[in-house]
């Protein structure tokens, strides 16, 4: 006499469903900040390539990536080097510089210098001086390229080389310092320096990618998770 083929009935494992438990909000909270993460990104893009032209500086609820107008001044003795900066493999800073307008002072990125061959020697570029207007887009306060705190280079002179600058940082010179940067549009700005800039090392479709990864992997475990739930009967 033959046996019966076994039944398919509902006998979930205890401790595969606390490992997916655990694991699953983490991998779709994971795929939600990479989606986040992407959104952040398009918008912040479109603003860059905003048609509309420039507003007037201040901004009242100023946008990464809004493009400005601002008129006033360099200031003549203040400069930040931005270190850590290459650009077609050449070592070299971005000079951020305080800007004078009628609202108080601004920093803006002039944009990228070579650096001198001897590394204890600093640039110093020549300052446009008098009145002058420029456009440019705000910007973020720019964040070290290596992990941990790496202390200022002629801290109490100019120009003092970073690897990084912070409004509390920058505050320490101008109390009344603007709340964002600003960095200029272009090199046809007065007092820019070399521009040229290069794109976010990834881009928002890059994050969507990643995001797909994450919701991809929630779907297998979950996948997994069910199909080992369900066990046949023995044959009898």
């Amino acid at each position: 006499m033959t046996g019966s083929r076994g039944q398919w009935r509902w006998r979930p494992n205890r401790a595969i469903w606390g490992i997916a438990i655990a694991f699953l909000p983490l991998l779709l909270g994971l795929g939600v900040w990479q989606l986040d993460r992407g959104f952040e990104k398009t918008e912040r893009q479109q603003r860059w390539s905003d048609a509309s032209g420039p507003v007037e500086w201040p901004v009242e609820q100023p946008l990464e990536g809004q493009p400005v107008v601002l008129s006033g001044e360099y200031d003549p003795e203040v400069q930040w080097l931005l270190d850590n900066r290459t650009r077609d493999g050449r070592p070299g800073y971005e000079v951020l510089q305080p800007f004078h307008t009628a609202h108080g002072p601004v920093v803006v990125n002039r944009g990228w210098v070579a650096a001198p061959a001897e590394r204890d020697r600093l640039p110093h570029p020549e300052t446009p001086g008098g009145r002058r207007t420029v456009e440019g887009h705000i910007w973020s306060w720019p964040t070290p390229l290596v992990l941990g705190q790496v202390n200022a280079v002629n801290p109490d002179g100019w120009p003092r080389r970073v690897a990084s600058l912070d409004r509390a940082d920058a505050r320490k010179s101008f109390s009344n310092l603007a709340a964002v940067p600003v960095r200029l549009a272009d090199e046809g700005q007065a007092g820019a320096l070399r521009t040229g800039w290069t794109p976010d090392r990834m881009d928002a479709a890059t994050h969507y990618g990643y995001a797909v990864q994450w919701f991809g992997l929630a779907v297998v475990l979950l996948t997994l998770t069910i199909a080992t739930s369900f066990r046949r009967d023995e044959d009898s």
